[in-house]
């Protein structure tokens, strides 16, 4: 299938501490059985931009991004937002590229949720490997919140969590 109905997408770079939850997440979700018409993408730092390249508006009808975000919450607290829930600017890649005004462009034609974990510990430009405690914690509630977000049973799916 060269254009999957279903993206997820894991952003963030593993060398940065907690950036690296999306790969993380990511990894988990590549363990499971998932539907044929769901691909799930390591995306990197260049992660939203180069999930655009995954996109076919009259194919693809979800788009699941899972990042940090710092939302004031508690490390580890997870959010589930639309993008009309992100302001103008708001979301930024490793570049400081605005990612927000892309998705803004998209959103009526593919539906989008980002899930953003709130990190801990952010490192750059020194680089620290690993995920804060409260960070690692939050990955299997952020499995069962990817597979809700895109319609799976988690209960059929469980096998390597």
């Amino acid at each position: 299938m060269l254009y999957p109905e279903i993206v997820i997408a894991g952003c963030g770079n593993p060398l940065f501490a907690d950036d690296g939850f999306g790969p993380a997440v990511v990894e988990e979700l590549q363990k499971l059985t998932l539907p044929d018409n769901v691909k799930v993408v390591d995306a990197g730092l260049g992660g939203p931009h180069f999930v655009f390249t995954l996109l076919d508006p009259d194919v693809t009808k979800k788009l699941v991004i899972v990042d940090i975000a710092d939302f004031g919450a508690e490390p580890g607290s997870i959010t589930k937002l639309r993008v009309e829930d992100l302001p103008p600017g708001s979301y930024r890649d490793a570049h400081s590229w605005d990612l927000t005004e892309p998705l803004h462009r998209i959103k009526d034609q593919v539906e989008i949720t980002v899930i953003g974990c709130q990190p801990k510990i952010v490192t750059d430009p020194d680089m620290e490997i690993g995920l804060s405690d409260e960070v690692l914690n939050a990955i299997p509630k952020t499995v069962r919140i990817v597979l809700e977000t895109i319609g799976v049973d988690y209960g059929t799916t469980i096998k390597c969590l």
